[in-house]
């Protein structure tokens, strides 16, 4: 694809275009659930700023490609009249990817005994902001497939994700000697 002007003016009225071409409000559940994918994939591309470990700078270059096709998934309404969806849609294997990082990450912690204030160094404090973005993106997402059928990947998908930013976060507090803040329940 290759965008050759900015700007076009088909949304001053407050509509856009889906990848389908149907066009709906911008206000709609789908827009604002894709809005917060988009959000939050450049809230990664900050995040990436203040990472210094390449491990973790290709894991989330990769998880950035990735919310591009979940954006696009949710962009793009699921076909109903039984042909074939040519849609890159988000899959299973994104999914067990996650979990294997979650699970390689989480190795490198001890074990939680208490709640974890979402603090820490620069790199960890943002990668909380991120999670928190995670969260409200699935919410959103909840919301529209409470009305309409998406492909049921892209739930699993942002769950799993902002656990891996939670752990994420416990490790860029840990690089730098940074020590984690728990909560005070008094």
């Amino acid at each position: 694809m290759r965008i050759s002007k900015v700007y076009t003016r088909s949304g001053d009225e407050g509509q856009t275009s889906l990848g389908s071409g149907e066009r709906i409000s911008k206000a709609s559940l789908r827009v604002c659930a894709y809005g917060d994918v988009d959000e939050l994939n450049s809230f990664l591309g900050l995040v990436r700023t203040n990472i210094a470990d390449g491990d973790i700078q290709s894991l989330l270059e990769r998880i950035q490609n990735e919310l591009f096709v979940l954006g696009a998934d949710l962009a793009i309404p699921l076909r109903h009249d039984g042909m074939t969806d040519p849609q890159r849609r988000i899959r299973p294997a994104e999914i067990a990817s996650l979990e294997t990082d979650i699970d390689r990450f989480n190795e490198m912690l001890p074990p939680l005994e208490e709640f974890i204030l979402p603090a820490g160094n620069e790199a960890g404090a943002l990668l909380h902001v991120a999670r928190t973005v995670a969260r409200r993106a699935e919410r959103e997402v909840v919301r529209l497939a409470d009305t309409e059928k998406l492909n049921p990947q892209v739930l699993v998908y942002l769950n799993r994700l902002s656990d891996l930013l939670f752990v994420l976060a416990r490790i860029a507090n840990r690089q730098d000697g940074s020590a984690e803040a728990f909560a005070q329940f008094r």
